[in-house]
């Protein structure tokens, strides 16, 4: 694809810099099995997020319970919700916290649930690619502050944020992202009264429950995030993102579809707003946490109304990888 770029180079310049690029990542790429002469973008806007490779842990074999077994969880506590046909599952963000990564497989589809703290980003994928059904990792390195992942099958790495691969033999390849929804335990249990919800395989392994990142989402700026912000919101302000009729991205401000709680597009999505769910970001517990409502993002179709991908997303985040995307704050 034309993103691709394979940095053989020529002429004693780029021999320099070469030579400068792989001291750098030396000792990156003798722990890794990743082809990093192909890749989509500078190997310099990947940085450390202080982890080793999987030392944020993903779950491989993920433990439900059912809802009449769930007592820890608050009504007002945010889960990732997917539902596929008729097998419907929440994962509790007190979880996902912790792991960041979930591969599933649900209604009979492969599936990784993913969060990225750092940008509050929400994300389920199709594990399907051209034959292979693929799983994912942390490779513990952000780009523009978002989860980088690797899949183990060919330890390509991925941008969590965008479903695509950036390095490695699978650069290029995007992955199909599932509709899901970022809602309230309350609202699960509701609309799925079959529903299980994703424990934690070692209750005792983590502090779950609790935010590592307490009052991250009033911070002044991002972690470990290097590039410009938005001009018309701040940067850890929350934004609801979705498909433009382009084909790109746009966004509106939470604030602003909070003061109208239905906002109507030209191109058919209804996206509406409702209080009663935590900010998983905020105090140090979650449950504890302001309330920043529930999103859910529709289009109006001739058999009504269907759920869409869409994200409930840091403002920095989709300005980073969508920066002439726009952002309604009004």
């Amino acid at each position: 694809m034309s993103r691709v770029r394979r940095y053989c180079g020529h002429g004693a310049a780029a021999v320099f810099l070469a030579g400068l690029l792989v001291a750098a990542w030396m000792a990156v790429a003798e722990s890794w099995k990743t082809n990093f002469e192909v890749r989509s973008v500078d190997l310099g806007e990947i940085m450390s997020g202080g982890p080793p490779k999987d030392g944020i842990p993903p779950i491989d074999d993920p433990k439900f319970e059912p809802l009449s077994a769930i007592s820890h969880l608050a009504d007002t506590e945010p889960v990732v919700s997917v539902i596929i046909g008729e097998d419907a599952r929440a994962y509790p963000l007190q979880v996902l916290m912790w792991h960041e990564i979930v591969n599933d497989t649900v209604g009979g589809v492969p599936i990784s649930v993913t969060f990225c703290p750092l940008c509050n980003a929400a994300v389920v994928f199709d594990r399907r690619l051209e034959g292979m059904v693929l799983d994912f990792g942390t490779t513990g390195s952000l780009r523009h502050s978002d989860l980088v992942m690797y899949d183990r099958q060919t330890e390509s790495w991925w941008q969590q944020f965008l479903g695509e691969a950036i390095v490695g033999d699978l650069t290029g390849k995007v992955l199909k992202m599932i509709p899901s929804r970022l809602e309230s335990f309350a609202r699960f249990r509701d609309r799925a009264p079959g529903g299980r919800v994703l424990v934690p395989n070692d209750p005792s392994g983590r502090r779950y429950g609790a935010n590592p990142y307490a009052n991250y989402d009033s911070s002044p700026r991002p972690f470990l995030y290097r590039g410009a912000g938005p001009k018309e919101i701040a940067p850890l302000a929350r934004v609801v993102t979705v498909e433009s009729a382009s084909g790109g991205r746009e966004a509106w401000s939470l604030d602003l579809l909070r003061e109208r709680r239905r906002i109507e597009t030209e191109t058919g999505l209804v996206i509406t707003w409702e209080p009663g769910q935590n900010s998983a970001l905020d105090s140090e517990w979650i449950a504890e946490g302001i309330d920043v409502g529930n999103v859910v993002v529709q289009r109006k179709s001739g058999r009504g109304y269907e759920d869409v991908v869409y994200g409930v997303d840091f403002a920095f985040a989709f300005h980073a990888f969508y920066p002439d995307g726009p952002i309604h704050v009004r």
